[in-house]
């Protein structure tokens, strides 16, 4: 299978709204690629899109594997390390400093390659590994092979109607298997234009799409979608993606009113890529991507067919139906049971985000179970000018009496990542943290 879908002169990237051909692109690809060391692992910390499509493709061409993992911290640096003594990394960011062997990419010298000859990669090449995000407990490894990839984006741009000629942007980073996939793999494989940027405030994704010419697809997150669609007024585009976290129907309603675009939401994991997509305001059921399958064996979820190598669990509750579609009634690791009564995380959060006045918030299950045996669930909340007493009296009128969070503990942010997911070492450090603080009416 090619490398990449792309004639020659056509516009594999825009670097700041600059124009980068195919030919470009090839040859800073076979620059780089002669630049990299012998080892079997690479890890890929650009945080320019342009950037990190060299590399990975230099490493594909040497038939290296990049490592993505969730985070670039210290700890997860250390477990890189252990996964892979032998693994070198290149990173954009002169003052990106870690304790791997760095390799400096050659920076381009704009010229297009003097023969223009994609590679041919083999379909059972294994390309990458991705790390699932922690937010559930340990990061775990699952190998991406050039076939399965290449199969899902292409699934991916069907169903969006994405080829040359159109523009992808993302407020996610490259490093995450929804970036990875959608702001770097379907251009590479689709002939559409990655842009190198990733906008992260408001005016950074008004400035950006101003950038790109129709037609655009932004790939975003919940959260970035709802501080953007808060700061006022919004750009035009004509497609949105949401993924990482629920969508709430309100939210994608807002902006499709605000920007004219019709809003989609993905749903996927680590472990199988995307796995079937929906528009929020149109159906409540997912509808799987060409050949992809979704059912349940007894209580467990699984997946299958399509891009996906082998039947894979999941870490979710689902209602198939019978045309195929499906209902996700949430993560398994989301259900919460008190006193007999069963309810989903994502449906309290969405709750607590709901009360006017709160800007971020997120429920929290400890691992232990107070002494009477049953669960004391703990909200964090970013509500500046609200009292814990007024976000409980607003949540009592919205969830059962037993889900309420004891205590409330209102912070100045939540450590969410650069996707904005929160991993459960991060809050169960807040937690921590939180037991010692006061709990008066702050």
């Amino acid at each position: 299978m090619p490398l990449f879908a792309h004639a020659p002169d056509a516009i594999f990237a825009l670097r700041r709204g600059k124009p980068v051909t195919a030919a470009r692109f090839l040859a800073d690809v076979v620059r780089a690629a002669d630049a990299l060391p012998e080892a079997r692992y690479v890890l890929n910390f650009c945080g320019d899109r342009y950037r990190f499509a060299v590399a990975l493709c230099a490493a594909i061409v040497r038939r290296q594997v990049t490592l993505l993992p969730p985070a670039a911290t210290p700890v997860m640096v250390a477990a890189m390390r252990e996964f892979a003594p032998e693994a070198h990394c290149v990173a954009d960011d002169p003052a990106f400093a870690l304790d791997v062997p760095r390799i400096l990419l050659p920076e381009s010298d704009g010229a297009p390659a003097e023969v223009f000859e994609v590679p041919s990669i083999d379909a059972g090449q294994v390309v990458a590994c991705l790390f699932t995000s922690g937010s559930t407990g340990e990061p775990q490894p699952y190998y991406k092979h050039w076939g399965s990839l290449v199969a899902d984006v292409q699934a991916e741009a069907r169903r969006l109607g994405v080829g040359p000629g159109h523009g992808i942007l993302g407020t996610v980073p490259p490093q995450h298997m929804y970036g990875f996939e959608s702001t770097i793999m379907m251009p590479i494989a689709c002939g559409a234009t990655l842009t190198s940027e990733r906008p992260y405030l408001p005016a950074e994704i008004d400035e950006a799409l101003a950038r790109v010419p129709a037609p655009r697809t932004l790939f975003i997150t919940p959260f970035h979608l709802r501080t953007w669609m808060e700061s006022g007024d919004a750009a035009k585009v004509e497609t949105i993606v949401s993924a990482t976290a629920p969508l709430s129907v309100g939210l994608a309603r807002d902006t499709e009113d605000r920007t004219g675009a019709r809003v989609l939401e993905i749903y996927g994991c680590t472990e199988t890529g995307q796995l079937a997509m929906r528009r929020p305001t149109q159906a409540a059921e997912w509808e799987p991507l060409d050949g992809v399958r979704v059912w349940n064996e007894g209580t467990q979820a699984m997946a299958g067919g399509g891009h996906i190598e082998e039947p894979t669990k999941l870490n979710d509750v689902i209602e198939p139906l019978a045309d195929g579609r499906f209902i996700l009634q949430g993560r398994t690791a989301d259900m919460v049971n008190i006193a007999g009564k069963r309810n989903s995380l994502g449906y309290l959060n969405h709750q607590l985000t709901s009360i006017a006045g709160v800007q971020d918030g997120v429920f929290y299950v400890p691992d232990e179970d107070e002494a009477d045996g049953v669960t004391r669930l703990t909200a964090f909340v970013v509500a500046p000018g609200l009292t814990s007493a007024a976000i409980l009296k607003a949540l009592r009128s919205r969830i059962d009496a037993v889900f309420l969070p004891r205590p409330v503990v209102l912070v100045e942010r939540l450590p969410r990542g650069l996707t904005g997911k929160l991993p459960r070492a991060a809050l169960a450090a807040l937690a921590a943290e939180g037991r010692h603080r006061p709990r008066g009416g702050r």
